[in-house]
């Protein structure tokens, strides 16, 4: 494929996140390698769970995100992001709507393994 077949055009954040349809209901807008960068909006409380296998990054484009683990909390702001080490027990939670980026290899769950309501479809592109 030439230079002159491609489509060049960057994504947009905020008309991809006004397209996804309701809270916990992560998109897939982008793929680099193995990695796939999720757009979501959330609000509420999530579930403890991990990845064993992998880390995974939170980047918070509006609102504030808390992630609580079991010896501790941090909170992320507009502009920030933080890796959740694999392995590591956590659960996020937004007091308001938050709305991020998650950057992570493609086919992980977001409920890792422990499954339940919260869990979303995998590899649904916007």
């Amino acid at each position: 494929m030439s230079h002159q077949d491609t489509s060049y055009r960057s994504i947009n954040l905020a008309e991809k996140l006004e397209r996804i349809p309701d809270f916990w209901q992560q998109r897939v807008i982008a793929e680099m390698n193995d990695y796939q960068f999720k757009l979501v909006r959330i609000e509420g409380d999530f579930i403890w769970h991990d990845h064993p296998e992998t880390d995974e990054a939170f980047f918070v484009i509006e609102g504030h995100l808390r992630i609580d683990f079991r010896d501790g909390s941090v909170t992320i702001g507009p502009g920030e992001m933080f890796v959740v080490p694999k392995g590591i027990e956590h659960k996020p939670f937004a007091e308001k709507e938050v709305r991020m980026m998650v950057i992570e290899p493609r086919g992980i769950l977001n409920t890792g393994q422990q499954g339940g309501e919260r869990t979303a479809l995998n590899d649904l592109w916007i």
